[in-house]
């Protein structure tokens, strides 16, 4: 088991915040401003998620971005697409990520502070999900680089807004607003920017009052059918994911 104040300081890119009632704050942040992902937060999360899931006095966890966007901007840097080592490193952590998020026996509030145009898998494997009015969500950077999304994206999508939108999500690149993922079942709520914490703290107070193992054990019985869709797929989608990288690379 993990204890807060052992893994708190731990991760450079989410500042850790716990209030009293075990309502634990994940604000993901470079430098204290919006995300850059890239393979340095690629792996530091997948500790991150882990040290959080292993942590049972952890009785909400709240999910959350810093500055403008959730994540939207991407760099290369600390990825190593190209080569088998390197791609077998990604490969991992891809899969190991989405199931360390599913680990999290808390009941999980996603607060999208902004645009979602990577990783938006992240978002929908919340239990809840409150979106300002600025947030659009998007698959950009995958057809960007030339390669298949296929690291989680291209399953939740469908399971959440049915096989033929999400399909079309993917392929089109398209840009949801938070009215239309909302009336397609991929957002909760609307909350004005300056109140979105405020509402994810509300809910997430709320449901500390419930019994502990009320919680973890709704938690887990809620995700089940995401685990197996997850446990099945993303293999599977990031070997093609990285057989397509080998064919970008063998054409430059």
């Amino acid at each position: 088991m993990s204890r807060f104040d052992t893994y708190r300081d731990s991760f450079p890119n989410a500042r850790l915040t716990r209030s009293k009632t075990g309502v634990l704050e994940v604000v993901l942040h470079t430098d204290g401003g919006t995300l850059v992902f890239n393979g340095h937060t690629h792996e530091q999360f997948v500790d991150l998620f882990h040290a959080v899931a292993s942590d049972a006095d952890n009785r909400v966890v709240i999910l959350t971005g810093s500055g403008a966007a959730f994540m939207e901007s991407i760099s290369p840097e600390g990825f190593d697409f190209f080569s088998p080592q390197g791609y077998d490193k990604i490969y991992r952590e891809g899969k190991k990520v989405l199931m360390n998020l599913l680990d999290i026996e808390a009941p999980l509030i996603a607060a999208v502070n902004g645009p979602v145009r990577l990783h938006s898998e992240y978002i929908l494997l919340s239990d809840i999900v409150l979106a300002t009015p600025s947030t659009v969500f998007q698959d950009k950077p995958h057809f960007e680089f030339g390669i298949v999304p296929g690291d989680g994206v291209h399953l939740v999508w469908q399971e959440v807004i049915g096989t033929v939108r999400g399909r079309y999500f993917i392929l089109t690149r398209q840009e949801l607003d938070a009215q239309t993922a909302k009336e397609w079942g991929a957002v909760n709520e609307i909350v004005p920017a300056d109140k979105l914490l405020v509402r994810a703290r509300e809910i997430a107070e709320g449901l500390v009052k419930l019994p502990p193992l009320t919680t973890r054990y709704t938690r887990i019985a809620l995700t089940q059918k995401l685990r197996r869709i997850i446990d099945e797929g993303v293999g599977y989608g990031l070997a093609l994911e990285g057989i397509s990288a080998a064919d970008v690379a063998r054409a430059k």
